[in-house]
């Protein structure tokens, strides 16, 4: 879990990702509108910090490699798959997965799931952290109502059945999807995980 940032961890922070369990141990999952802009191509020189706090990047910064988004994002802006995987370059002769750990891709899970949503708010120096129960806005849309999700919380992952001790779960949806993850603050939304975003992800690690 971590912040993204333009150029370097003082660079513009403005979303979130977290690291997804892969063969390669190189890849995080965030919202497709954080890493590239549909019709103009993908966003270059972003970093992945994660553990960011207070301007320390303690776990590293891990620049970000090949970006993964569906077609229907490239062309569009289809909101439904508003999910982009990403490979983050290996530092001092290590894989991110390997230092931080790694969330479960979820696939197919259902609408009403108990889930953990960590973000790092634009405005803030730490992470917020909420637990709620999620709902169905549409067959490919899911919602939840969860204070003070602010600019800089696009990307944020949805955790069920989160472990303590490893510090990680099932990963079912990130901040994004209907009104680019939500118009307010306290009800954020992501694309729903289906058939499209295993398919997105298989493309990601082939």
């Amino acid at each position: 879990m971590g912040a993204v940032f333009t150029n370097d961890s003082s660079g513009d922070h403005f979303c979130t990702a977290s690291v997804v369990d892969s063969a390669g141990q190189n890849l995080i999952v965030t919202a497709a509108h954080c890493v590239y802009d549909p019709g103009i191509g993908q966003r270059n020189d972003l970093v992945f910090v994660p553990g960011y706090r207070s301007g320390e990047a303690p776990n590293g910064v891990w620049p970000l490699a090949a970006i993964t988004v569906d077609q229907s994002w490239a062309a569009n802006g289809n909101p439904d798959l508003d999910v982009a995987f990403a490979v983050v370059q290996p530092q001092n002769g290590k894989q991110v997965q390997q230092v931080i750990g790694a969330n479960k891709l979820g696939i197919d899970k259902g609408y009403q799931l108990p889930v953990k949503l960590t973000g790092y708010p634009s405005s803030a120096d730490a992470p917020i952290t909420c637990v709620n129960t999620t709902t169905e806005q549409s067959s490919t849309q899911l919602r939840i109502d969860c204070p003070a999700y602010t600019g800089g919380t696009s990307g944020s992952p949805w955790v069920t059945g989160f472990d303590p001790a490893t510090r990680t779960g099932v990963v079912v949806g990130v901040i994004g999807g209907y009104q680019q993850g939500g118009d307010t603050p306290d009800t954020s939304y992501s694309s729903y995980f289906g058939d499209p975003v295993q398919a997105l992800y298989d493309r990601a690690t082939s």
